[in-house]
């Protein structure tokens, strides 16, 4: 394969169209409920830290399911939007992250996202 047949196969996005945080969040959302990930919490980062717009946090039931809604995740945003997201934690399955630069997604078993409650340590006071 040639290097010019290798580049145009990659995804990319349109040439005029600007992805967004909203539209990359809504299309995660959209993998997170097609693959039945449970207690899908969002969380709006934007003017409280720079690692991001959004943080979405959600739950498998197994660590199995874990590990799948988060290939799949990562999967349907390259093909979507041509993001490259980096991975974190598949090899354990316990808690996968998924940094998409804009939108940061964790899948936790429920009994390691009871543990770390990151929704109470990010979530506006009076929220959780």
């Amino acid at each position: 394969m040639t290097n010019q047949a290798a580049q145009s196969a990659e995804p990319v996005p349109a040439a005029d169209a600007e992805v967004t945080s909203e539209a990359i969040l809504s299309r995660i959302l959209t993998s997170l409920d097609d693959d039945k990930a449970e207690d899908v919490v969002q969380i709006d980062l934007r003017g409280v830290s720079s690692i991001g717009d959004y943080m979405v946090i959600a739950s498998g039931r197994s660590s199995r399911q874990v590990v799948s809604i988060a290939e799949k995740l990562v999967d349907r945003l390259k093909e979507a939007f041509g993001i490259y997201s980096k991975i974190e934690g598949k090899e354990g399955g316990d808690w996968v992250l998924i940094d998409t630069g804009d939108v940061v997604v964790h899948v936790f078993r429920p009994e390691v996202r009871e543990f770390y409650q990151l929704e109470k340590m990010w979530q506006p006071a009076g929220t959780a």
